[in-house]
């Protein structure tokens, strides 16, 4: 491995001069480049250390994602006249006659034929659920889009305030701070008797979720590198999928809505004790290093890494110099380039537009598909939900094989997958008004049709997040990433609102996400990974040169440590 003067930072000119003896010492220091540095050196692209840290970090997916789902099952559909009746006794005038629609949510005055909305219910449930509470029978799917709203606004304040807390608060500090505050506001969501103070706090829990698995991810992809950066992030889905596998058995223990936010919350306390095996993000910290005691801190968690990996020989006897050294690499890089900027450059329109649409067509149909699920009946929504959940994680493994496998092409390989899973979804209306089927059968059906666009978009939402930013040049990066995903969260809003499509026909709502699923294929068969040249550019080029310029060392195998691919 040959490395780079320390007297050149990555993004500085070449300048070319004779080598002495005396540089011998400094030669050793590389760019800041993840992997490719002394601490990249020292600890190794993976080993033992990062895979604990990343099945700690993973762990916060889990209850981001009972937070999202959990309306699912706080919030189910009650059965008219079996579960709830309208309760006429509120009506002043007591000698009209009056009759009750047979969905009870409607009040008829016989003598004049008027008709008026139910006012007061009685319930029958054994599960005292959100509907009851907030007595919302008859606008059930209103208000499950609308609270539904308010979490993913939050997701969306939470990725912008987790990456701006970053610029002065620590990754794994910043990660502790949106632990303590989801339980706090997880627990106020679930005893919040005032509708407006719950979507309030329902909002808040989100922001929180958001902040820890934005922080979770900046560490894990400081202290990865190469391929196995690129899988850590692809499967970082992987254990949202398995915290809505295991909703439905956590919800089948309590039988109230209140109970069921105090479960999800619980496990978050886990988590922080966890934080005592989960190390700071040590590139972060020699960036903003201001003192002696910052680099005694970074010091003590790259040995750390090293002893756990078996590296410890890979530590140089000037180690504390060239953290100093690499502390001023850091420190020293230019300014990302500004917005405008990403527009310029071959392919970058196409890139620009390609992705902005793709990934919100995959994120409006990655949560919105899950939440549909409802329009199929509430007695399947246990192995319905625990079938998306499985459906999604074969999406990622699908989607680290095309990117191991079939690199050159995996976005066409993810496009052409969701591009046909989205036809198979819109056969839903073949058996629509199949009356005659059994209903087990035409709910199998549709389940069979929605899960394989389910896998598509989860394939493809992953390798989006996890590698959009290969299209750019590393000036670029980190805002290009920030502006697909902001942008996306954007128009994740609405999903919720595609739900009430069901109330028309069940294959409608389905018909729309596979609908995005087409769309969203076609932008990803768009994008194409620049290839970079193996031929130097230039006539003379320094050995540092040609090492970054070799495949093996490519975009599509490396991501700057301070990309930090907010997650949904």
């Amino acid at each position: 491995m040959v490395n780079q003067s320390p007297a050149r930072g990555p993004s500085s000119p070449v300048i070319h001069r004779s080598v002495t003896p005396e540089d011998d010492t400094s030669k050793r220091i590389p760019p800041a480049v993840p992997g490719s540095d002394i601490i990249g050196d020292v600890v190794g692209d993976f080993g033992i250390w990062q895979l604990r840290t990343i099945l700690i970090l993973f762990l916060c997916k889990i209850p981001a994602a009972w937070f999202m789902a959990c309306i699912i099952f706080t919030g189910p559909e009650l059965y008219p006249v079996s579960e709830f009746t309208c309760d006429t006794s509120y009506l002043e005038d007591s000698n009209a006659s009056y009759s009750v629609s047979d969905n009870q949510c409607y009040v008829l005055e016989e003598s004049s034929g008027s008709r008026s909305e139910c006012q007061q219910f009685t319930y029958m449930s054994s599960f005292d659920s959100l509907i009851m509470q907030f007595n919302l029978v008859c606008l059930r799917d209103i208000f499950v889009a609308w609270t539904q709203y308010w979490h993913l606004f939050g997701v969306l304040v939470g990725g912008v305030v987790g990456t701006k807390m970053m610029l002065g608060i620590s990754p794994r500090s910043t990660y502790c701070v949106g632990a303590v505050a989801q339980i706090v506001c997880g627990v106020v969501t679930g005893y919040a008797r005032d509708f407006s103070l719950h979507c309030a706090f329902r909002c808040l829990s989100a922001v929180c979720c958001a902040i820890m698995f934005t922080a979770g991810q900046a560490i894990f992809a400081d202290i990865t590198a190469g391929v196995h950066r690129i899988g850590a992030i692809i499967l970082y889905d992987t254990f949202w999928s398995v915290g809505v596998i295991l909703l439905p058995g956590l919800s089948s223990f309590f039988n109230s809505w209140s109970l069921i936010y105090v479960g999800i919350t619980f496990p978050t306390v886990l988590l922080i004790l966890l934080l005592y095996w989960t190390p700071d993000s040590p590139r972060w910290l020699l960036r903003r290093a201001a003192d002696r005691f910052a680099i005694d801190h970074v010091e003590e968690i790259v040995r750390e890494g090293a002893a756990i990996n078996d590296r410890t020989f890979k530590i140089p006897p000037d180690f504390r110099q060239q953290l100093e050294q690499l502390s001023e690499q850091l420190k020293a890089q230019p300014a990302p380039a500004p917005w405008r900027q990403l527009w310029v450059g071959k392919r970058a329109k196409t890139h620009m537009v390609a992705a902005h649409l793709a990934l919100a067509f995959f994120v409006i149909n990655f949560m919105g598909m899950l939440l549909n699920i409802r329009s199929f009946g509430r007695d399947y929504l246990v192995p319905n939900t625990i079938a998306m959940g499985f459906s999604e994680i074969i999406g990622c493994f699908l989607a680290l094989h095309f990117t191991l496998k079939h690199n050159k092409w995996k976005w066409q390989c993810a496009g052409v997958f969701n591009i046909l899973a989205g036809m198979l979804g819109c056969l839903g209306w073949i058996w629509t008004n199949a009356d005659s089927m059994d209903a087990d059968l035409k709910v199998s059906l549709w389940m069979i049709i929605a899960t394989i666009p389910k896998a598509a978009v989860s394939c493809a939402q992953s390798m989006i997040l996890a590698c959009m930013n290969e299209l750019v040049p590393a000036n670029k990066k980190q805002l290009f990433v920030f502006s697909v995903v902001t942008w996306a969260r954007i128009w994740l809003l609405s999903a919720p609102f595609f739900n009430v499509l069901k109330k028309i026909d069940t294959a409608l709502s389905l018909t729309s996400y596979c609908v995005f699923s087409i769309l969203g294929g076609i932008c990803t068969t768009l994008l194409l990974t620049p290839r970079l040249s193996v031929t130097p550019a230039v006539p003379q080029v320094e050995a540092n040169d040609k090492k970054e310029q070799s495949p093996l060392n490519a975009a599509v195998w490396t991501i700057k440590s301070d990309v930090n691919n907010t997650r949904l």
